[in-house]
């Protein structure tokens, strides 16, 4: 796997950190207003210097995990932006009058932030664990 430099690592860690004191303080109910915010900026931080680190090597297995991480960050930006729209209706105010299309539009993604935050957290975990064993097995291969 292709390495961080100092900044994009530092960029990195502070995007997952952000991400969950933003989900974390909206969940309980704390300064909601800036918490969605902060959590999708942690969410696009993250996934972009994520989505940065490349493999270079030719494991089909590593590769097909890289996807499904690639996949796992999208998730996550999507959380922060539903998080995002639950508080601040930017959408469901362009419905205006509509009250039957604003309803449904409510109904539909109004909490579900939390259940693609959670599949995109299983999936990161997953991904995480079975790249480093790859990339372990494939490094005693080369020796």
């Amino acid at each position: 796997m292709k390495k961080l430099n100092k900044i994009q690592s530092i960029v990195f860690a502070l995007g997952g950190v952000m991400m969950t004191i933003g989900a974390g303080c909206y969940a309980f109910l704390l300064m909601q207003d800036v918490a969605s915010l902060l959590c999708l900026a942690g969410a696009v931080a993250f996934a972009s210097m994520q989505m940065m680190q490349s493999y270079e090597g030719t494991s089909i297995t590593v590769r097909r995990l890289r996807k499904i991480m690639t996949f796992a960050d999208v998730l996550f930006i999507l959380a922060g932006l539903l998080m995002a729209e639950e508080r601040y209706g930017m959408i469901a105010s362009l419905l205006g009058s509509n009250a039957n299309a604003y309803v449904t539009f409510v109904t539909a993604t109004y909490g579900k932030w939390v259940v693609v935050l959670l599949i995109a957290a299983i999936l990161e975990l997953y991904t995480i664990h079975r790249i480093s064993s790859e990339l372990e097995k494939e490094s005693r291969s080369e020796n």
